[in-house]
This record gives C-alpha cells, structure tokens and sequence, in this order.
C-alpha cells in the first residue's frame, strides 16, 4: 500500500478555475476496467460531467476496490484498500464517491456498510490508515452515476437538456448483478424490478425494451472457468432482448458491457445472430446532450453502435 494518500496535485482541495463555486463535486472512483479496457466510458463519464455541469474529482491515489478477486482471498485487506479510498474523499472533503462499474458499487457499498456498521472493523481499518497518515471518519456514501442522474440532476432536468432526442430508437436495458444486488448492500431499487434504466432512456428520447433477462448475469465472472457458459448466458439474454424488438442494449457496468459485446458472435450458433450495440450509459445520455458521437469512442466497440444510428437517423 502506497505511503501517500493524495498525489501532490490532489493535495488541496483547490480546483478548477472555470468552475463556480456552486459547482457539484464529487470524488470519482472510476474503477480499473474504465481506466484499461474501456477508456471510453472513463472519457465519455467526463465529456458527460461537463455537460451536466458538475465536476467529478477522479481520487487518483485510490486502489481497486478489491472486486471478487482480493474479496474472496482477504475481506479484511479489501476491506481496509476501500476505506483508504474513502479516507482519500474525506480528506479533499467530499461525501460521495461516484462509481462506473456495478461491480465497484456492489463492493465498496458492501466494504462502506461492514465498517459503518462495526468499530471493531473500522478501528481495525483506520489502524493501519493511522500508519500512513489517513484516517476514515464514515462520512463517505458510495453511489453509482445512474442514481446521480437521477438524485441529482432529476429526470425532467435531464429531458430538458436533451438536444439530440433518440427518436424513438429501442434500447433494451441491462441491469446485470452488482448493482441491485444484495438488496440490503445495494437497495436504491428494487432487485426485481429496476427501473432507473428505463426512466432514462426515456427522457432520452427513446423506447425502453422490457425483456426477462435485464436483471440476469451478464456471465463475465464466470468467464475463465467456462467460457461456453459465460457465451451461453449472453446469447440467451441477447436473444430475449432482440426478440423483443431491441435495436440496442444499455448497460451501467463495463464489466457486462465487455461480456455483452464480445460474446453475442459466439453465441450465435445456438442463439442465432443478435448483433445488439451495447452502450455504455454515459455514451448514450452524452449523445442525447450534444456530445458529438465522434467524441464518444464508440469506434472501439466490437459491434459498432453507429450502424444502428444511422438507421435512426442520430448520425449521417
């Protein structure tokens, strides 16, 4: 574990000039896939902020969240890396930690609720924090992007800025695991019937797709011990969706998004061919704001969501 809690550059709690002193910040944790993998979503999630007009403070000395993999090997090591992240946030004097990733929400929430809920964690925490520096006081709340469109900003305010409606285009959600999952973690929503997806495809412009499988898995976890399972499970919900008149699928986490777009070609042969863009949700709400699409790395998606754009007359 790193000696220093905040990078020189993160020091003080000074920022952006051009921003107002009215400005909403937020400590944003976007999480490893959206820094590596898809560099799209990290960018398109800042080209959205400014849109929004709020400004997203990335905590850059922050460490994974832990994810399955520390989880499941150490509670207490990934316990104590996510409130080192809070501690960061503390310390810039920030409430919230804005996530990307339905994983990283599921997690952190999950680590955020066992130390608020137990001194003997939190002491245990902030004793090895106290070697270095920092210190977790429990005044950070983990909330992922999708519940700041709507807390926040509100569906009505979102509808009004809308400068490029979706004109109707059929965007089937897809929730996944982490984020409605375990309700007592994760309970914004109800598990079994999510609707902030919907909600916000709609004030989009478009036609929100209702389809059994926008709750199930997205099979990436399973992905290195089964392959042909994880391939399976996309096909299936894939098949649902298309089925059910999608044109296009939205996700919050890059996690399904990474499943959802690789595995539809090889699901193809028992499902038969979807050929569904995924989006991510800041893509498609940055879209609908004016962010022009060439903006927006949809280049980088194996099933290019531009053809289906086209069709709709969104982009020439």
């Amino acid at each position: 574990m790193s000696t220093t809690l905040l990078p020189e550059d993160q020091a003080l709690p000074s920022h952006r000039a051009t921003r107002s002193r009215e400005t909403k910040r937020y400590g944003f944790f976007p999480g490893c896939v959206a820094k590596e993998s898809c560099k799209e979503l990290f960018n398109s999630t800042m080209l959205l902020a400014d849109k929004l007009g709020i400004e997203l403070i990335e905590l850059t000395a922050a460490s994974c969240c832990g994810a399955s993999v520390v989880n499941d090997v150490n509670r207490d090591v990934a316990r104590v890396l996510n409130a080192r992240t809070y501690a960061q946030a503390e310390a810039l004097g920030l409430d919230d930690v804005i996530t990307i990733c339905s994983t990283c929400t599921g997690h952190m929430r999950a680590a955020n609720k066992e130390l608020l809920e137990s001194e003997e964690r939190m002491d245990q925490a902030n004793a090895i924090l106290g070697k270095f520096g920092a210190k977790y006081n429990g005044g950070v709340m983990v909330r992922h992007l999708l519940w700041l469109l709507i807390d926040d900003i509100g569906l009505d305010k979102l509808r009004s800025m809308v400068v490029r409606p979706l004109n109707g285009l059929k965007v089937a959600p897809f929730y996944g695991c982490h984020i409605i999952r375990p309700e007592n973690v994760n309970g914004w929503e109800s598990a079994r019937n999510p609707h902030s997806l919907e909600d916000v495809i709609e004030a989009l412009g478009g036609e929100a797709v209702d389809y059994a499988g926008k709750t199930r898995c997205c099979g990436f976890h399973i992905q290195l011990e089964k392959d042909g399972v994880a391939a399976n499970m996309v096909g299936q919900n894939m098949r649902m969706a298309k089925d059910h008149g999608a044109e296009a699928v939205i996700t919050p986490c890059p996690l399904c998004h990474l499943a959802l777009d690789s595995y539809q070609q090889d699901a193809a042969a028992r499902w038969g061919r979807t050929d569904l863009p995924t989006f991510h949700l800041p893509q498609l709400v940055a879209f609908a704001l004016g962010v022009p699409a060439e903006k927006l790395g949809l280049n980088k998606h194996l099933i290019d969501p531009r053809t289906v754009m086209v069709e709709r007359d969104l982009i020439s």
